[in-house]
């Protein structure tokens, strides 16, 4: 049974999505943030934790964007194989939803047209897009709006297949060592594994959406994202890269099957409020 769905519904999701995602951090972030607020060791850290928490209380109460920086849209579309749309191109619905929610909403726009002219063009659009398509009637949306001053830290690394499980580990660690204070830690560590060189990318941009208290379903790599976590939280980089014990909130890793001659690893880092929010139609 086709099931059609008005792109007018599309846009009008996209646009509260991004109010919602640059106004107030999700839920998943926000118990991560209390909890090293409690944790934290160093005096300085956990100071700086208790503003961060007062500056997310401020933003919901004023309504205004939890972090200056409101990012380039990122939107994962996964579109089940039984839907029609109607009312006009899908594509053209999602920008229009983007540019009514960064106008309205008094978002910043950082988009330039062109990545060397830079033109800026005054509205955040276009965004990026990922489509997939899924079993079923329905669609999921999952829109991630992503900072640059984390996005900038990010790293891909062609490993050879004799650099193994350890060689993955000195991937993310050299990744998050070299991001130092620059990626408005504590962070997110998004990670991809296998795959190519675009493929793994993807993985890890999508692993940052996946919330914090949602451990992979792959025993060793669960294993693994709890090892890389402590030994994140065991640099000292601390909140505001000032020291302490939270350098990262969470290490989330997403895998692909990949060809007998690599091993890609893509390390994509986030910020403190790593934003993410999803909806299903």
């Amino acid at each position: 049974m086709i099931r059609t769905i008005s792109t007018e519904e599309i846009t009008k999701n996209i646009k509260e999505m991004c109010i919602e995602a640059n106004y107030y951090l999700s839920g998943d972030m926000r118990e991560a943030l209390d909890r090293a607020a409690e944790g934290e060791q160093a005096p300085l850290g956990k100071k700086i934790l208790g503003q961060l928490q007062e500056n997310l209380k401020i933003a919901g109460e004023e309504m205004i964007p939890i972090c200056q920086d409101t990012g380039m849209a990122v939107i994962f579309a996964e579109i089940g194989q039984d839907v029609h749309f109607e009312g006009g191109f899908l594509e053209d619905a999602i920008q229009e939803g983007v540019r009514q929610g960064y106008t309205e909403g008094f978002l910043r726009k950082s988009v330039v047209g062109d990545p060397i002219i830079r033109e800026n063009t005054r509205d955040n659009t276009p965004a990026v897009i990922h489509y997939q398509m899924a079993k079923g009637d329905k669609v999921k949306l999952t829109l991630a709006p992503k900072g640059f001053g984390s996005e900038n830290m990010s790293r891909i690394f062609m490993l050879k297949p004799a650099d193994g499980i350890e060689g993955v580990k000195n991937a993310i660690l050299t990744a998050v060592k070299d991001a130092g204070p620059n990626a408005c830690p504590p962070m997110v560590v998004g990670v991809g594994i296998g795959g190519t060189f675009e493929k793994c990318a993807l993985l890890a941009k999508q692993a940052l959406a996946r919330p914090v208290n949602e451990p992979s379903p792959i025993p060793y790599i669960q294993e693994l994202e709890a090892e890389m976590l402590r030994k994140i939280n065991g640099l000292g980089i601390g909140p505001g890269g000032l020291g302490g014990t939270t350098t990262a909130f969470a290490v989330n890793i997403n895998t692909y099957a990949t060809h007998i001659a690599g091993l890609p690893v893509a390390v994509n880092i986030c910020c403190h409020v790593n934003r993410h929010v999803a909806r299903e139609i």
